[in-house]
């Protein structure tokens, strides 16, 4: 920590300014410049010294000069773009065919050509943007303005390439006042300028560290986007370990007091006051389970503050299952939303998914209702549902005949209490004989409506397979439920998303395995999980209660995040992103195409990391945020097999987008 906090003072105390008083450094000078951009001669000599200019890297255009009594000091930070045409390129084009011409030998130093020729062909010109101006103010404070408030005449700057402490002071820049803090801030990579690294071997040029700030990742969105196998994984692990590291600095796990005493949820060192809790979306399994990419996996290198999730049973997991006959709403709702991918139903299924199992508050409804329960048992008994040890069934039948029926030989009374299978042939004797029973037919004339609601008749039609009583071909009903039946556990006693809320409001890692689950119970689960404690943050926020910071991670999150064109606002994920900062949620998300992400995520999304992606229609939505137009081309050049963790990063508090090679998670 005392070498981190060395380190980070020589940051603060470095003077950009300096850059300009090495001759070493010099790379060109500008021949035209405007607010955005301006053009640059250099020549081979000068690139050669400073190890080459990258696609991408920064230089610095510093111009002095006195105006009367006054100096002015200000430095351009500029990013290298691209070789843009000099006046001379039309001459000095000419001239080299005609060289060429001549067949003559150009190996070596060819002492044909004359010194002046030689220096007219090494000369070019680059484009480069205009990043903003670092200047100094009355107290000789460098302070840094992301855009350009003025500009003088170009052939009176000098541009040089930052390179050693002046290039990680540059890429470190915050635009939060304050030098860097050791306990706030961490290493996310070095940094990394072009897909071809053959000026590191001779060490000219060394790794400069970046870091990330605390508050870039907790309650922010942070997007990961790059082609399968360009290290986006390895990040989502790095920003995880990074987490997990500042969450152990504080033993606090709930936090004290209210949003009336103190809105601030760090404290001096910028520390959050309370744990950090993290849970992971896995739709491959990576996170959870040991793999060969990393040797380590999350599970692994945390497992005492990693509870683990999985959709089928597994040693080590808890399963992410219900009981149906106990949680009778939730066990509807996941019904509900298995089915909803399919689109309409039939008739009589849309009924049956239909109906309303909420308890009633009014008393006088009561009976009715525990009718409907117990014929909605029956369903996911016929279905093959697990029935619970307390196997009775107990309701009033409403007496006068159907109470205590004979029925198949067999008298059945319900308010003494009946197993399901005597149940279940009481509710379909009286489905079938729904219109010939008297009291049954003299019912609605005694009380003004039917016996049966409609709720009821769904699930009577659903129980005996009869579309209405007199009908005798038999419908295809509970058969329909029976993929359900591996999510219903008969030994569930508490609603797995409350247990993982409680989990990661305690500060642990929570790890949902999703990779062997179908992909409509994946939707399910994660939307279920993600509602219940936006949910509970919510009800905090109103009470003025505090929340502690909850990530959320979801890979391969266009398995799971509503679709570009999508507008319903109300989607969990888009609320997350919309509204989450103000309820400590953040949102990291991974995957391979911009274009595959809602416009209202990527919309709010604060933190960028961008590999390689190989088209223009992903590259052209990208150039709609921030200034990542500048690398335009480069994302879609460089090998994505070769230069996994090469991105370039966005970050909240950065000015602008940084090249870095993301570190290594082991």
């Amino acid at each position: 920590m005392e070498n981190l906090r060395d380190e980070f003072e020589k940051i603060a105390k470095t003077d950009i300014f300096e850059v300009g008083k090495d001759s070493k450094n010099f790379v060109g000078n500008p021949f035209k410049i405007d607010y955005d951009k301006t053009s640059l001669l250099t020549c081979d000599d000068w690139k050669y010294s400073v190890g080459g200019i990258a696609q991408g890297c920064f230089l610095l255009a510093f111009y002095e000069n006195d105006f009367g009594e006054e100096i002015v000091h200000e430095a351009l930070l500029l990013r290298a773009l691209r070789p843009c045409p000099i006046p001379s390129d039309s001459s000095v084009i000419s001239s080299r065919i005609e060289y060429f011409k001549e067949e003559l030998k150009t190996a070596g130093k060819n002492r044909q050509i004359d010194q002046f020729t030689r220096f007219e062909f090494s000369c070019s010109g680059m484009e480069c943007s205009i990043l903003g101006t670092f200047y100094k103010t009355a107290d000789e404070k460098i302070e840094f303005g992301a855009d350009l408030e003025n500009f003088y005449s170009p052939h009176l700057y000098k541009v040089y390439k930052p390179s050693g402490k002046y290039l990680q002071y540059i890429v470190n820049l915050r635009d939060n006042d304050g030098p860097l803090k050791p306990d706030s801030n961490f290493q996310i990579g070095t940094v990394r300028y072009s897909s071809s690294r053959k000026n590191y071997s001779d060490g000219t040029i060394t790794d400069e560290k970046v870091y990330m700030h605390t508050k870039d990742i907790l309650g922010k969105r942070t997007a990961l986007f790059g082609m399968t196998r360009t290290g986006k994984s390895n990040t989502v692990k790095k920003l995880i370990e990074a987490t997990q590291e500042l969450s152990s600095k504080t033993t606090t796990t709930n936090m004290k007091g209210s949003f009336q005493e103190d809105i601030n949820p760090y404290n001096e060192n910028e520390i959050p006051k309370a744990k950090v809790g993290q849970i992971i979306f896995d739709i491959n399994g990576e996170y959870a389970n040991k793999n060969l990419q990393d040797g380590t996996a999350i599970f692994e290198k945390y497992e005492n503050d990693v509870t683990r999730y999985s959709v089928l049973e597994k040693e080590g997991f808890n399963v992410l299952k219900i009981n149906f006959y106990k949680e009778i709403v939730a066990g509807q709702e996941l019904i509900r939303g298995y089915f909803k991918q399919f689109g309409k139903q039939s008739d009589y299924f849309e009924d049956f998914l239909g109906v309303n199992l909420e308890k009633p508050e009014d008393a006088s409804e009561l009976t009715n209702f525990y009718r409907k329960l117990a014929a909605y048992k029956c369903c996911l008994k016929l279905a093959g549902f697990q029935i619970p040890k307390t196997f009775k069934l107990t309701f009033q039948g409403k007496a006068e005949g159907i109470d205590d029926q004979i029925i198949e030989n067999k008298s059945i009374t319900p308010k003494d209490g009946i197993t399901y299978d005597e149940a279940i042939i009481w509710f379909t004797q009286v489905w079938k004989n729904y219109k010939e029973w008297e009291y049954l037919k003299n019912y609605e004339n005694k009380n003004g409506h039917e016996w049966a609601d409609n709720d009821l008749k769904a699930l009577l039609r659903f129980i005996s397979q009869y579309r209405q009583p007199e009908e005798k071909g038999p419908i295809n009903s509970y058969i329909k439920l029976k993929p359900l039946i591996k999510y219903h556990s008969q030994a569930a006693t508490i609603l797995f998303e409350n247990e993982i809320e409680g989990l990661v409001r305690s500060g642990k890692i929570v790890i949902v395995d999703l990779s062997q689950g179908d992909p409509e119970i994946q939707n399910l689960y994660s939307e279920k999980i993600c509602r219940t404690i936006f949910n509970s943050s919510m009800r905090n926020f109103i009470d003025a209660k505090p929340n502690n910071f909850i990530q959320f991670y979801f890979e391969e999150a266009h398995n799971l995040f509503p679709k570009k064109d999508d507008k319903d606002l109300s989607q969990i994920y888009n609320r997350i992103a919309k509204e989450g900062a103000k309820l400590n949620l953040g949102m990291v998300y991974a995957t391979q195409e911009v274009s595959s992400i809602s416009s209202n995520i990527l919309k709010n999304t604060q933190n960028w990391f961008i590999a390689h992606l190989n088209n223009e229609d992903e590259v052209k939505e990208l150039r709609k945020f921030y200034d990542f137009s500048d690398f335009a081309d480069a994302l879609i050049k460089f090998s994505a097999k070769n230069d996994k963790g090469f991105v370039r990063m966005k970050t909240y508090s950065n000015p602008f987008v940084v090249p870095v090679q993301i570190g290594l998670f082991k």
